[in-house]
């Protein structure tokens, strides 16, 4: 009976070792995998055996590379609407302030998230995120700050967490609550920190949604 579920083999890996030459190349490699654990890595040459009688699953990597996942640190995956036109308007030579004062930037973003209800909002960041999978990130900081209000951001957060508990995905969640100064809040931004700070931090953090506070 074969000692590993799958054996990779015909490429290259990162290990990532220390006291190495950075990333721990090992060039015409295998790594083994039994169950969810790797079970063995080495140069391909050293193999205890051959790869037909070793693994239930052999895989060829045609002289591709594995690495360990990787890690996108800062993310705005969670949000509604999109800004193309925007994308277009700056290749046309307009400013973001320019943008902002007729009605765009982070603020038509805050206005489609806040229409956005979570089954939408999670369904968008699915897709996002499983295209991240797809290109090898497994960890990912996801910040809200496109809600600007406590059920918005609330909702963005929760979202977050379901994206973990749905996807192989580690996540940092980060409030990002001062984000910008939304609406509501007009010429008064003391008023807004004190609300962020006083109110939505807090309140956010006692649910268990917060990891970390970013400005």
């Amino acid at each position: 009976m074969p000692e590993w579920d799958t054996l990779w083999i015909d490429g290259n890996v990162a290990t990532m070792a220390p006291q190495t030459d950075g990333c721990g190349q090992l060039i015409d490699a295998a790594v083994a995998v039994s169950g969810s654990q790797i079970a063995w890595v080495g140069p391909r040459a050293e193999l205890p055996g051959h790869p037909d009688r070793l693994a239930t699953t052999v895989v060829s990597l045609h002289g591709g590379w594995l690495t360990p996942g990787l890690i996108d640190a800062h993310t705005h995956l969670v949000f509604a609407g999109d800004r193309v036109d925007e994308f277009r308007q700056r290749q046309q030579g307009a400013s973001y302030e320019d943008i902002a004062r007729a009605g765009g930037g982070v603020q038509s973003t805050v206005s489609a998230t806040r229409a956005a209800d979570a089954m939408q909002l999670l369904s968008s960041a699915s897709r996002r995120a499983r295209l991240m999978l797809e290109r090898g990130v497994t960890t990912l900081e996801i910040k809200s700050g496109y809600g600007l209000n406590l059920e918005t951001e609330r909702r963005m957060l929760q979202t977050a967490r379901a994206l973990e508990q749905k996807l192989p995905l580690s996540v940092c969640s980060t409030f990002l609550g001062a984000h910008a100064l939304p609406d509501e809040f007009a010429g008064r931004a003391d008023d807004y920190i004190d609300c962020v700070c006083d109110e939505m931090m807090p309140a956010l953090a006692a649910e268990g949604l917060v990891d970390a506070v970013d400005a």
